[in-house]
């Protein structure tokens, strides 16, 4: 096992570094290109009409002849040990004596500002120089089409700044994927080593620490409600605790202090409840619009969070120092709190009726409403407008430190070691019917579970209308991250289009009632359903539920019956169609872009089971009547139906094979090894399982250029997507089983990850990609 192991990491090496070589290439390309213009301009400055002095051309181009000498070395000793490759091949000399001349590349750092400066002035003052320093021609690699490419010198002097970054990443790679007994892994270190000082000498920023003053403490008011929500201030997101008392809502934040001294919060501002209003959807529309969080960057977190979880696991297991274990929990609360920072999107609007407004946005309706309602049963009750003097309004801020019920922030690294991980596998859900209803509405509810900390809304039943006694009797299928709480809103849908609120995500249909129950898995993962009932508002919800555990759902069990489509292996099913890409994966990427495209939450709002059944019942009977039931069918079913098929092939979509290769390339730091290596595993693909899976990749990027309005971006599908197509195979998990919990978030991320690699990419043709065998390619 282990002689496997250590070959399918080598194989690593080599990808990497044939990645590496290829980037070292353009790089000295673009240094050559830099230097092209010297020997002219040298040649004249010492004529009756220099273009440049002998003093600014060693200003603009100091170091760069040393650079370019130190890389051409370094690439032309390292090309042919990667061309004529072999598993004991060592190449750490290399990188420890680039490494050691660093010194040539400080030297330059230093001098980068002058050298820009210099080049600038130049430019404003002499036309021959601008024109040069305008279009510099880089020679295109050996084997590409582009033989030129035009780059200004600005741009070329930038990349020796760039190159320490990127060799450093490299040098990273390949320790990971370098076996320790290998000649060259302390060589490796020890260049690391030195690279890594060099840039943090470079980047040395000294914070400034602000100490506060203490306060005297007094209390008045009763606190009703408080909690951490994210503020919209001057354009940037801040944390803010709220406070809700009796009379007033009071927004602070958290003083910095210095050690020892006790810590107090900062009054932002605050509002009397007698003047606070909630704005109309048409002022709110008036107001300024949010823009929603770009998520890769949410992706990036989550991914970092739960690498640093596993870290930490690893460290605790190994009885690891305890210095280590805070410097990872240090790390993974600054990414958390980015995370509960920038992932909120549901607007809450305030306003005092004297003046300001203020947005905060939140990350459910649940919330949203559950401050809501608490503000306005406060307004019922006589209040009286006032202001605070200074005096007051320190004591009522420094009198929150000591009433507040929510401590922490909530992320999980502030939740004790003995708290539960959450739930992660699949939630099934059927929401039966509802009662308590005063009179007859058009009715509905939401699903949401917690990820991350915060909630998401996963499923919806349909309305149902004109009634008190709704019934609905859907079942869902959720997916879990670490959840821990499943809640349940029911809904009046407004069908006034006077009413309909251009904001965000703003909801105009009233919320009627909302209830949270706890997932213990105790009760939780049995074989069989259990039935409960949520109480809310005089509103009672019955709804059943079952959970199947992420190793569980892994189990696939390939079809009895050789003739159907679902469970049948794609490379038959293809055969049999006489066709490249399944017809069922065809019809349902139709059906959901002719009339699915713009359906809010599109492939992440869960179909109904029953629908979805009866749509697998007629693709495996290969029925005469599949097109006319699918013309009538829920789009959400059919984009249901779409998913089942791929998470119930015998063998993932991208092969349990190339399962361990995918999840090394998404890890790897260097963009261009990475990139080798991602389209690489494309190319070691089954050709039914790559065309299928470049067909599917078109669909999901057309789907996700109508986010504006489907709420879908190519993150959110990559989320929905990436862990149906790639899984461990059973082997792989039950190695894993230790710390499932960990090791299951840590995948998931990296399967999503993958997924969103391909989808961010430039398109992929079959043709091209078969054709163009990249750089020292080789077998996996």
């Amino acid at each position: 096992m282990l002689r496997v192991e250590a070959g399918k990491g080598l194989e690593m090496r080599k990808l990497v570094l044939s990645g590496f070589l290829a980037s070292e290439e353009i790089y000295i390309n673009q240094l050559e290109a830099l230097l092209l213009p010297m020997k002219p301009l040298k040649a004249t400055a010492t004529t009756s009409q220099p273009v440049l002095t002998i003093q600014q051309i060693e200003t603009i181009f100091y170091k760069i002849q040393d650079i370019y000498e130190i890389h051409k070395e370094f690439y032309d000793n390292l090309c042919p040990k990667v061309q004529q490759w072999d598993s004991q091949v060592t190449m750490g000399h290399l990188f420890q004596k680039l490494a050691s001349q660093l010194g040539v590349y400080k030297a330059f750092v230093d001098n980068y500002k002058v050298a820009l400066e210099t080049a600038e002035k130049c430019s404003q003052s002499n036309n021959q120089f601008q024109k040069i320093s305008e279009e510099l021609k880089v020679k295109g690699p050996k084997d590409s089409r582009d033989s030129h490419t035009s780059v200004t010198m600005e741009a070329l002097l930038y990349k020796p700044i760039d190159r320490v970054t990127r060799s450093t990443l490299v040098l990273h790679d390949l320790l990971k994927h370098t076996p320790v007994d290998h000649p060259d892994y302390p060589l490796l270190q020890d260049a690391l080593r030195i690279s890594q000082n060099f840039l943090s000498s470079i980047n040395e920023d000294i914070d400034p620490r602000r100490t506060a003053v203490t306060t005297p403490k007094g209390e008045t008011r009763q606190l009703v409600k408080d909690g951490f929500l994210v503020e919209v201030s001057e354009g940037s997101r801040k944390l803010r605790h709220v406070f809700l008392f009796t009379d007033v809502l009071l927004c602070a934040k958290l003083k910095k202090t210095s050690a020892g001294k006790h810590q107090q919060y900062d009054c932002k501002w605050y509002i009397p409840l007698a003047d606070l209003v909630f704005p109309s959807p048409e002022e709110s529309e008036a107001s300024p619009q949010v823009h929603p969080f770009p998520d890769h960057e949410l992706e990036d977190m989550k991914m970092k969070i739960s690498a640093l979880k596993s870290e930490i696991q690893k460290e605790k297991a190994n009885k690891g120092q305890s210095r280590a274990i805070e410097r990872l929990k240090k790390k993974m609360f600054e990414n958390e709190f980015l995370l509960l920072l920038n992932s909120p999107t549901i607007p809450f609007r305030i306003h005092n009726r004297n003046g300001k407004s203020y947005l905060f946005l939140l990350s459910s309706d649940y919330e949203r409403s559950e401050w809501r309602e608490a503000i306005q049963k406060l307004q019922k009750k006589d209040l009286q407008a006032f202001v605070l003097s200074s005096v007051e309004l320190q004591v009522l801020t420094g009198s929150c430190f000591k009433l507040r019920t929510v401590h922490n922030i909530p992320v999980t690294s502030n939740k004790d070691d003995d708290e539960s991980p959450g739930l992660y596998g699949f939630l099934h859900v059927i929401v039966h019917s509802a009662k308590g209803f005063k009179q007859s509405a058009n009715l509905y509810c939401t699903l949401e579970v917690d990820s991350f900390g915060y909630f998401v809304s996963k499923a919806k039943t349909r309305v149902f209308r004109d009634t008190t006694e709704p019934k609905w009797d859907e079942e869902f299928e959720i997916e879990l991250e670490g959840s821990q709480s499943l809640r349940i809103l029911c809904y009046e849908k407004c069908y006034d289009k006077t009413k309909v609120n251009k904001d965000n995500n703003e909801i105009v249909d009233k919320i009627m009632g909302k209830g949270q129950i706890q997932l213990d898995p105790q009760t939780v993962e049995t074989k069989n359903w259990h039935t409960d009932v949520i109480e809310m508002n005089g509103i009672k919800v019955e709804f059943s539920m079952k959970f199947t555990s992420r190793d569980m759902s892994l189990k696939r069990t390939p079809s009895k019956k050789q003739s159907g489509v679902f469970g049948v292996k794609i490379s038959v099913v293809t055969k049999r169609e006489r066709s490249k890409v399944p017809y069922i994966v065809r019809q349902c990427v139709e059906e959901v872009e002719k009339r699915g495209i713009e359906e809010v939450g599109i492939y992440r709002i869960s179909g109904v089971a029953t629908d979805i059944q009866a749509l697998k019942a007629v693709f495996d009977a290969n029925n005469k009547d599949i097109l006319l039931m699918l013309s009538d069918m829920d789009i959400n079913a059919i984009a249901g139906t779409l998913k089942l098929y791929f998470r119930e092939l015998p063998e993932p979509l991208l092969t349990d094979r190339l399962y361990p290769a995918f999840m090394e390339g998404i890890a790897l730091s260097d963009p261009a090894a990475k990139e080798n290596c991602m389209m690489h595993l494309l190319r070691s693909l089954p050709d039914p399982n790559l065309i299928t899976f470049l067909f599917l990749l078109e669909h999901l990027k057309r789907v996700a250029e109508k986010e504006p309005v489907n709420k879908m971006s190519l993150h959110n599908l990559a989320t929905v997507f990436g862990p149906t197509l790639l899984r461990p195979s059973e082997v792989e998990s039950k190695a894993h089983l230790t710390s499932a919990a960990d090791i299951w978030s840590h995948d998931v991320m990296a399967q999503v990850q993958v997924l969103l690699y391909y989808l961010q990419h430039p398109p992929i043709s079959f043709a091209e990609l078969k054709r163009n065998t990249l750089y020292f390619s080789t077998d996996v």
